[in-house]
């Protein structure tokens, strides 16, 4: 398939995802679209490491058009180091463009993984961890959906990373100049899906689950207590009962991710000494 008539079949394809109507394409465009539909579905190839990470820049900056970072230089360094210390333990303790963890200026208590490895963590998460073993285990969950390319599964769906490839090089020689804007507003909606998908709606149930195992074993290849991620969720149940909003809504029932966490719990006790240092560390960083 050529580039061009790549680029026309999924110009439709995007324009018909996002509700454009069929009479919004020409003649031209139609034929192409439903001749290469089936051709280029086969055809789609990976999403690389390099796209990944500038899809989950585009979706870090859609975040943060609702969202602003805490001016804390300081709680933003202390979360960056512990969220470091548990990615490197990961299967996959280097991206293409680095882990970079940030904490947003919400009172939500939530956190997001953006594909390639920008994590966000909300103030209200950062009031609601107890100590830097259980801060850990919630920034260990969000390293666990990067490295299980949770997130590029959700977006991979609509394809439209391939329209990163054609907009304003072989779409501008294609279309003129009213098609290469719609395309660039499709793009844009495409993103707005996208934290839809990781924002409003969270992962899926089996995602989440896998996620908090991986949680424990990070945090038992660093050095933490395992059993942090238990004792955060079995706080978060009981403070937030009835509650709708923050982790409650993008995650399973707490009380089903605490029977999966205690299956798969490690058999690990930390040092005492190293817990009280850590537990300083937190009350310094945080301000408890």
């Amino acid at each position: 398939m050529t580039r061009n008539l790549l680029c026309a079949c999924l110009a439709g394809l995007l324009l018909l995802s996002s509700g454009c109507k069929i009479q919004d394409l020409t003649p031209e465009q139609i034929g192409m679209i439903s001749r290469s539909l089936t051709t280029t579905l086969k055809a789609a190839r990976p999403i690389s490491d390099e796209e990944e990470y500038y899809v989950g820049r585009a979706v870090a900056a859609r975040i943060l058009t609702t969202n602003h970072l805490v001016n804390n230089k300081k709680l933003t360094d202390y979360v960056n180091l512990v969220g470091q210390s548990v990615a490197i333990h990961s299967e996959k303790p280097f991206t293409y463009g680095g882990y970079h963890f940030a904490v947003l200026d919400s009172s939500d208590i939530n956190a997001f993984a953006c594909p390639g490895g920008i994590i966000f963590i909300t103030r209200g998460m950062v009031n609601a961890v107890k100590n830097e073993d259980e801060l850990a285990a919630v920034l260990a969950h969000e390293v666990g959906h990067i490295n299980h390319r949770d997130g590029i599964s959700a977006i991979s769906q609509s394809r439209w990373t391939e329209a990163l490839t054609v907009i304003g090089t072989d779409a501008a020689k294609t279309y003129g100049s009213q098609d290469v804007a719609k395309l660039a507003g499709l793009f844009e909606g495409s993103i707005d899906d996208v934290f839809k998908t990781l924002v409003v709606n969270g992962y899926g149930r089996s995602q989440e689950y896998a996620a908090d195992q991986a949680s424990l074993h990070y945090l038992a290849a660093t050095g933490y207590e395992p059993r942090a991620l238990k004792d955060f969720l079995d706080r978060i149940v009981k403070q937030n009962k009835g509650a709708e909003g923050g982790i409650m809504k993008t995650h399973p029932a707490t009380s089903d991710r605490i029977e999966n966490v205690l299956t798969n719990m490690p058999e690990q006790k930390g040092d005492p000494a190293l817990v009280q240092l850590r537990n300083r560390r937190f009350a310094a960083a945080v301000g408890k």
